[in-house]
């Protein structure tokens, strides 16, 4: 597992390109999660699940408790630009968000079969029923109902997720994320598919990096 000081060196990194590159994204980020949320998300897994919270995912959240996405006068009427979803997973959820789904309510059945995996990123705001998790074995994807073995990362650590966020960013290609690549729209970074665009409204002011 990456250290702390790999973390906080490749989330700077990527902060200081929505700085300069996509301010109002940047905007979109929240303070530090309080020690206690993170102290409860722990427990939490700990007493539920019998595995405790990724210390990666710990670390990033006291970097960053989550996002809360800004007003856009532009995009008020389309609503298809969301300034917090920055990065290709989507949004990054606060500690209590991320554990809602991962929960088992009382006497269901964990649909994760055990995975001691926690997700961290969604696109599906309104669910999650789909997005990013981590784990030990590092950073991978994960759906409902029928991709939730959590056994084939992409990534093997979320470290190495911002950096090759980064990387696709400054260096290219585009792609190098996958079928969605970043463009910037409004003051904000957002991903899409030029082959299969999501984008409605907002395409037109839509303009990819590379």
């Amino acid at each position: 597992m990456s250290n702390q000081q790999d973390l906080e060196t490749a989330w700077h990194r990527l902060m200081d390109w929505l700085k300069a590159n996509a301010p109002v994204s940047h905007a979109s980020v929240l303070p530090p999660a309080p020690e206690q949320a993170v102290e409860i998300a722990d427990a939490e897994l700990r007493r539920y699940l019998g595995f405790g919270l990724p210390a990666e995912l710990g670390a990033l959240w006291r970097l960053c408790g989550g996002v809360e996405h800004q007003y856009i006068e532009a995009n008020e009427e389309a609503g298809e630009v969301r300034s917090g979803a920055f990065l290709p997973g989507g949004i990054l959820l606060s500690p209590a968000d991320a554990l809602r789904p991962r929960l088992p309510g009382i006497g269901s059945v964990d649909v994760w079969g055990g995975a001691s995996v926690v997700p961290w990123l969604t696109g599906d705001e309104a669910g999650p029923e789909y997005g990013h998790y981590v784990g030990a074995d590092g950073v991978g994807r994960w759906s409902l109902p029928d991709n939730m073995a959590c056994d084939r990362p992409g990534h093997a650590s979320i470290v190495g997720y911002l950096e090759a966020v980064h990387r696709t960013l400054t260096e290219g290609p585009a792609d190098a994320m996958g079928p969605d690549v970043p463009g910037l729209v409004w003051g904000c970074l957002a991903w899409d598919d030029p082959e299969a665009p999501l984008l409605d409204d907002a395409l037109p002011h839509w303009h990819p990096v590379h």
